[in-house]
Parts: C-alpha cells; structure tokens; sequence
C-alpha cells in the first residue's frame, strides 16, 4: 500500500471498506499520517460553504483500516500476514480474510494489488485461488526480477512459472536479466532515443558502477543500488560516490577517475545499443510472466482478463489482470 494514496481515493473518494497492507511500519505510519491531515481538510471544508457551488452531498469521513505486514507467498491461507520487516518482537497483524474460511467479519473482499513487487504478484493470486471470502482480484504488476523460479526455489516453488501450461513448456525458464529488462519503460526510451536526451548517459553511468562493483566485490550479485536522482546531470564521479555507499562500498577505495573508468565512459554509444535490443525483448518477456498468471487462474476455473487500461507512456507497467469467481464479460467490456 506504500503511503496509502490508492487506499485513500477508494475508501475516502468512493466510500468502500478498504485495508490497506504494507509491510514498512514507517510508510504505514506516514499514511495514518496524511489520513488525518485529510481528515483536517475535510473538515475545514464543510465548515466553510461556498455560497457560489450548489450543495454538494457529504463527503466521507472513513478512511482506509491500515495494518503493517508482509505476505509468504509460500503459505497462502491462514498465514496471509506475517509481521513487517524487519522481524523483532511484532506479533502476526491481524488476517483481514480470515484464513481460507471467510473474512474476519464474513464480508467478501475484492483484493487489490497496484505494483505488486516481485513475489507478491502472484501470492495475491494465490490467495484470492484459495480464499473462498475473495470474490475477485486486480493486479499491476512489477519488478520481475525480483520473482522467485519454481526451478531455483526448495520444493519446486516460486513466484514464477504459476501454470502447469507454462511449466511444461521446454525453454521457459526466465534469466534474471531477462526479467529485469521487462520491468523497464519501452514507450519513453523510445522518445529519448528521438531526442538524443542526456537521460541516455545514466544507463553507461550504471553500467560501469556494476563494473567497478563486482571488481570490488565479485560475490554481490545484483546488487540494489536504486535510482540516483538526476544521474545524468552528475559527474560519474559524483554519481559513483552516491551509487557505492548503497551496497556497503568506500568510494575512497575504489579509483573513480582511472583511464580505464574514462574508457567505459567513451563506450555510451555501444550501452545504448545494447540496452536498446534489451528493451525490443522486454514485452515479450513481461507478455510471457503475466500470461502464465492468467493460464493459472484459468487452470483454477476462474474467469479473468487482461486490461490495457492506460497509456503505457504514463506507467509502463499498463496491463492489469483482472478475475473473478463470477463471469467477467460486462465488467471487461466497460473497461475497455
């Protein structure tokens, strides 16, 4: 649920019963937080009518039931909550479907994940596959990379492949780089390309950080440096000395101005290439992981559909799978 901005707009915009999970108490805090500074707002608002609107009906004042927690895609059902990380003396959050039997309160629930990371993807199918509560669910997708494989994973379990239909495909294992290329955004390299943006700069500043990485320390693998802000405006220097610090390295001890580092620099042209080809690849990767999904929930007996439902040039993660236990048709025609 991150800060809680979609929580919010379901429960105070449109008046439903919403729980919001997150599994960072500090973000949980934080949209507690702004729900009460809305809360404030609200409230100023109906004091102060406007002589110049007509009335406008009341605005509601329930906002979402936040829990701090994570999910075991390994386990669904009873353990669909664990603490929030990291683990200390927390017990178990509360399970808002109650276990595989019903909701706590026996209300049906319709579960909802906007980019979904990695695992958690595919353990709100699962959950909604096996809670009989959860009439239907709704999920974006994101950072694949980070999906566990059935193939690498103790007991033959992963986040990936789901269906047997894919599971039983020769070839289909998918390489983390693969899966990490499909997380990225076609639509808007694209108009980099056009352009010859100095955005392009960032993807052969983080190519020769990962040289310098696993020169330094050859045994971190994929390590998470995450984005630096406005990379391309930066020096490599300057951007090194950010990036280092996030994997546990002393910019200090690693040469940052070497006529080797300058020689990966002058190699741009060939980083654009090849990440260009990656990029042509990418939707069939991410066409691969989401179809499998949908072939799961099929295999279950479930009605579902995947929605285009906005311009990929605003998110690129776009396509939404949408199931339920009851027939889609009239729902997905309105979406489309």
């Amino acid at each position: 649920a991150s800060q809680g901005h979609l929580s919010r707009f379901l429960a105070f915009g449109l008046g439903l019963s919403v729980t919001a999970v997150e599994g960072d108490m500090k973000l949980t805090t934080r949209a507690q937080h702004i729900d009460q500074q809305l809360l404030q707002e609200l409230g100023k608002l109906e004091r102060r009518p406007n002589k110049k609107q007509p009335p406008q009906p009341p605005l509601q004042t329930r906002g979402p039931h936040h829990i701090a927690g994570h999910l075991d895609p390994t386990s669904p059902g009873d353990q669909f909550l664990l603490p929030p990380k990291p683990l200390g003396l927390t017990p178990n959050p509360p399970n808002p479907l109650g276990g595989p039997g019903g909701s706590l309160g026996g209300e049906k629930l319709l579960l909802l994940g906007l980019h979904a990371c990695g695992d958690l993807s595919p353990a709100l199918l699962q959950h909604f596959a096996h809670s009989p509560a959860v009439l239907g669910v709704v999920s974006v997708a994101c950072c694949h990379m980070k999906l566990s494989s059935r193939w690498e994973s103790v007991g033959n379990r992963g986040g990936y492949p789901l269906s047997s239909g894919v599971a039983s495909l020769p070839g289909h294992q998918l390489s983390y780089r693969a899966r990490e290329g499909a997380c990225h955004a076609l639509e808007q390299y694209r108009g980099r390309l056009a352009t010859g943006s100095s955005a392009l700069r960032a993807h052969c500043y983080r190519a020769v950080l990962e040289t310098l990485i696993r020169e330094a320390a050859p045994k971190l693998r994929h390590p998470g440096v995450q984005t630096v802000k406005r990379a391309h405006g930066l020096s490599f220097r300057q951007y090194a000395q950010l990036g280092l610090p996030r994997v546990g390295l002393d910019p200090a001890t690693i040469p940052l101005s070497s006529q080797a580092v300058e020689a990966m620099l002058e190699q741009q042209h060939k980083v654009v290439a090849f990440f260009s080809l990656t990029l042509l690849l990418a939707p069939l990767v991410e066409t691969l992981i989401l179809l499998d999904r949908l072939l799961y929930l099929r295999e279950q007996g479930f009605q579902c559909g995947l929605v285009p439902l906005f311009d990929p040039r605003f998110s690129p993660r776009n396509l939404v799978l949408v199931a339920a236990r009851t027939p889609l048709g009239a729902v997905l025609a309105g979406l489309e």
